[in-house]
């Protein structure tokens, strides 16, 4: 005859453990409120029975589910990995669970998404840059779900953001490489439509290019989407443009990894021939050869900042504050000076 197996309840877990249901619910929901004695041996039967609390009841009593959404758009990009860390890192710390999906890029997919994570009672939303339909927006303020914005920063903006300004970071780049002499400049840019960053990194260049008396229009400027092979094709492009760049400026370290693959493969060198700067400062900016000047990009600070101050908007203790985070140039052995 066979047994049914029954769920351990948070009694079974009281009475193995020698104390009340009131001191487990504390080990569980406020171990720092229990001795340590205590907390072990009451642990210690959770662990035996294989006791799982009640999510449910919890949900219920907190009228929340402890749970945050983020929607990034590509899974295939480091640049989102270590932000995204971060966040779940400061989440855990603060008793939430992170979903994470990804949009391809593809603006329909994001609203499906951002839709779906409402319907399952996430408790807030974490979004990449401003570029959406206002009725995505209008939708989670109708909803009153608690909505930040990262990896971007516009003064002004409506929506509450923790991130950094990617044009005036690439026009600061830009400008170092015109002060280096650059005069003959090409852009491997990821696809600006539906990507504010994209759009911000192209018109920084533009604006250095303004600044410093040059005409914008003679810059030659590929648009692509971030990968290893666009970016050597992209670049072997711009070679069969007409006048040589003395340097190419890439929208992300991914394409001018590509690029610097494919300037050695037609035996360029680089710098000494073209130099190449790249965006973001991932960890393969620094082992490329020769290693990548780029703009580094705080992504984990921005990550761990942006999951305590979407916790605070959700926990009703901030409206959502705007935050700027620095940027900074680092100048590596891609980038050579023109005499």
């Amino acid at each position: 005859m066979s047994s049914v197996r029954t769920v351990p309840t948070l009694d079974d877990v009281a009475r193995k453990a020698g104390v009340s249901t009131a001191t487990v619910s504390r080990c569980l929901n406020s171990p720092e409120r229990v001795v340590e004695r205590t907390r072990t041996k009451v642990m210690r039967a959770v662990e035996d029975l294989g006791y799982t609390p009640n999510f449910g009841a919890k949900v219920m009593a907190a009228k929340r589910t402890f749970t945050i959404g983020a929607i990034i758009p590509t899974m295939e990009n480091a640049i989102f990995a270590r932000g995204l860390q971060a966040f779940q890192e400061e989440l855990h710390a603060r008793g939430y669970t992170l979903l994470v999906s990804s949009t391809s890029y593809r603006p329909e997919i994001e609203a499906e998404q951002v839709r779906a994570l409402v319907a399952r009672g996430a408790d807030g939303l974490l979004l990449i840059g401003y570029a959406r339909h206002p009725d995505l927006y209008r939708y989670l303020r109708q909803r009153e779900i608690p909505t930040l914005l990262a990896w971007a920063f516009l003064p002004g903006a409506d929506q509450p953001c923790i991130g950094f300004d990617n044009r005036r970071s690439m026009q600061a780049l830009a400008n170092k490489v015109i002060a280096m002499g650059h005069r003959d400049i090409a852009m491997i840019s990821g696809i600006v439509e539906g990507n504010d960053r994209a759009e911000g990194r192209r018109q920084g260049i533009i604006d250095a290019l303004l600044e410093n008396g040059m005409d914008p229009a003679a810059m030659p400027i590929i648009e692509t989407p971030y990968d290893i092979d666009n970016g050597a094709e992209a670049f072997e492009q711009l070679l069969r443009g007409g006048t040589r760049p003395t340097v190419v400026m890439c929208g992300n370290d991914v394409l001018a990894a590509g690029a610097m693959r494919r300037a050695r493969e037609l035996g360029i060198s680089v710098p000494d021939d073209i130099s190449i700067t790249g965006f973001d400062d991932i960890e393969l900016a620094r082992i490329l050869t020769p290693s990548l000047t780029t703009v580094h990009v705080p992504h984990r600070e921005m990550g761990r900042r942006a999951a305590a101050e979407l916790v605070r908007m959700v926990e009703h203790e901030s409206k959502g504050q705007p935050e700027q985070l620095d940027s900074s140039i680092m100048l590596r052995d891609s980038l050579k000076r023109i005499p």
